[in-house]
């Protein structure tokens, strides 16, 4: 019961952020959706299967579950916002820890991203 109540937790909580995506530019919204459908999958197949159903956020969700496919254009954009926060980091007064951890981090998501198939 509590493990169940955990997933629906994260699934909400993605969704949340997913949804906060949608009114703000510049962040993610089909990730964090892609962790609402894998949560709910584990504790609440009504979200996933919704989820899955939407006829905005459904179809990314599907091809990403089908072949780790992330289309070409989210991942101009997604390297676009990348560099940006990688400028902001180096230029903004945080702890020098962050400025040297960070940059590198994002620098391999961004190859990440660029080694998977496209959609």
């Amino acid at each position: 019961m509590i493990r169940k109540a955990l997933w629906r937790l994260l699934a909400s909580a993605a969704v949340l952020l997913g949804a906060i995506g949608v009114a703000l530019p510049g962040l993610p919204t089909v990730p964090f959706l892609l962790v609402a459908a894998w949560a709910g999958s584990h504790g609440w197949p009504e979200l996933e299967q919704r989820l899955l159903e939407h006829p905005t956020y459904g179809p990314p969700i599907r091809r990403w579950r089908e072949n780790r496919s992330v289309p070409r254009k989210a991942k101009w954009l997604a390297s676009a916002l990348i560099a940006t926060s990688i400028v902001l980091v180096l230029l903004s007064p945080v702890p020098e820890l962050l400025q040297w951890l960070l940059p590198p981090f994002l620098v391999c998501v961004t190859v990440w991203l660029w080694s998977r198939p496209d959609a």
